[in-house]
């Protein structure tokens, strides 16, 4: 078992309410199998809190000025990467073995994590989760944007190779679900009240640029990790490029459900079925 520490204190800022802590996570490097929506089942393989496979990436959170120490395992039978993006954090995780990261973080915002080995094959393959850094306490919800080819994932898985340029994915999923199992994940369906402050934290894990499509409500660019000048930008759509991170905060001026989605009408279809990919609906009572 080795021991590796990365820590990087960017600027000084206080935490949340003045205060910041310690943040103590583990995850572990399985493999297991994608359900889609359609029942069809595909290698897969992702980062979890214990080493019992779950097909979703856990989401860590932290507060401005918190320090994240992280315990990473690889029970993989070869070698796996660890990076945080935009973030001075890049190690290599032998099989078998672990690695230790510590990390401030000084600033808010999305930071992917995953697994740089041969990228993006791994990425693709599901290594990939976010860390969100918060500088407030309002609700927040989360969104990991992919997509999938059954025949690639068991292909890659194999050790075989493909032409990225051929890329043409069937599945479309947010937080490794597509609808209507999006609806039922509360930390992935925005719900709320009249006037509440609310935030949709975004990454892209993916290969393909999904445009995030808001019915009912605008939106208004709080973070980006692509484009920093268009923080305080309102609108109803929002294009994301692969990974790229983007915090959108939404303040509801009316009651009711409305549809959010993928703006390409391919990436709300499930193996050619609408609309069985990236469909949710924002759910606001009075």
């Amino acid at each position: 078992m080795s021991k590796i520490i990365l820590a990087s204190i960017l600027t000084f800022i206080v935490g949340f309410n003045g205060m910041s802590g310690t943040v103590t996570k583990s995850l572990y490097i399985v493999s297991g199998s994608l359900l889609s929506v359609d029942n069809n089942l595909s290698p897969y393989i992702t980062f979890n809190d214990n080493p019992v496979f779950t097909q979703e990436n856990p989401i860590i959170n932290l507060y401005i000025g918190d320090t994240l120490d992280l315990w990473v395992y690889n029970t993989d039978l070869v070698d796996h990467g660890f990076v945080i993006n935009d973030v001075n954090v890049s190690i290599n995780i032998a099989p078998g073995d672990s690695v230790f990261v510590q990390q401030e973080f000084a600033s808010s915002g999305v930071f992917i994590y995953h697994d740089s080995q041969e990228y993006p094959k791994y990425t693709y393959l599901g290594l990939a989760g976010l860390i969100v850094v918060k500088d407030h306490s309002q609700p927040c919800f989360y969104w990991n944007l992919k997509e999938h080819n059954a025949d690639w994932n068991n292909q890659l898985f194999n050790g075989g190779t493909v032409n990225w340029s051929d890329y043409d994915p069937k599945y479309f999923t947010i937080n490794a679900r597509s609808n209507p199992n999006i609806n039922m994940d509360t930390l992935a369906r925005i719900t709320g009240s009249i006037g509440d402050t609310l935030h949709l934290q975004i990454a892209n894990t993916g290969q393909g640029v999904h445009s995030i499509h808001f019915h009912g409500y605008h939106g208004v660019i709080k973070y980006s990790s692509k484009n920093p000048s268009h923080i305080g930008r309102e609108k109803d759509t929002f294009p994301i490029y692969p990974m790229e991170t983007m915090t959108i905060q939404i303040i509801p001026d009316k009651s009711g459900e409305y549809p959010v989605h993928d703006h390409n009408l391919a990436a709300v279809t499930g193996n050619n079925i609408y609309p069985n990919g990236m469909f949710s609906t924002i759910l606001i009572t009075p």
